[in-house]
């Protein structure tokens, strides 16, 4: 089991209760959509499992290390080692060029590969702009960037918010597409968050988070 997630609690700033006694799992190279209204903690609960964020009870268990036993220089060695993550705002640095958003992560993890790098551009239609700088792009395009630059060290999981939501109907089709041929291909497992009942049905396991808890 590469994530384990038992009986987590997150409650905000105040006091109100986000998560209540939350338990989900993700195999090694499987695929789960979350769902959820908004509010519901989807991204609260992805922000955990990335070690962005610290919980109130219960235990997160990522590529058999327990997150509550982690400092901070801890939580940011995971993250650089095992995960890496994709947001609908797609977060490129806009003074790199689109081959230094590629390799960035990886990079920043040792784990460089020219080769794979390559292939992820061809393979998500970046070859010919990768001399552009982010403003240079459509929002598609940004996409695929933000989703190479996350696949280039051959993350273990991939976390994924609503990394469609900004895009039109075309442009979310192709971006889910190439992600979900690229994690089968690295064999990275991704837990990704939607709205989208029809993008939920395309991935391996649905789990819905409603009031707290997951239904």
């Amino acid at each position: 089991m590469l994530l384990n997630i038992e009986k987590v609690q997150k409650s905000y700033p105040g006091g109100r209760p986000v998560l209540r006694d939350v338990s989900l799992t993700l195999d090694h190279g499987q695929t789960l959509a979350l769902t959820g209204e908004s509010g519901s903690g989807k991204s609260t609960l992805l922000n955990l499992a990335a070690a962005l964020d610290s919980f109130d009870g219960g235990e997160i268990t990522l590529d058999g290390t327990a997150l509550s036993t982690l400092d901070d220089r801890g939580r940011a060695a995971l993250r650089r080692q095992s995960v890496s993550l994709v947001f609908q705002q797609f977060n490129l640095i806009p003074s790199l060029t689109v081959a230094q958003n590629l390799s960035f992560h990886a990079r920043l993890a040792n784990r460089e590969d020219t080769e794979w790098t390559a292939q992820l551009a061809e393979r998500l239609g970046l070859s010919d702009l990768l001399a552009r700088y982010p403003e240079n792009l459509s929002g598609g395009q940004q996409q695929r960037v933000a989703i190479g630059r996350a696949m280039a060290p051959r993350p273990k999981l991939l976390l994924a918010d609503e990394p469609t939501g900004n895009l039109d109907e075309t442009a979310s089709a192709t971006v889910l597409d190439l992600m979900l041929s690229l994690v089968a291909e690295a064999g990275t497992a991704l837990l990704l968050v939607t709205h989208s009942l029809d993008i939920a049905a395309r991935l391996d396991r649905r789990a819905h988070l409603t009031g707290g808890h997951i239904a």
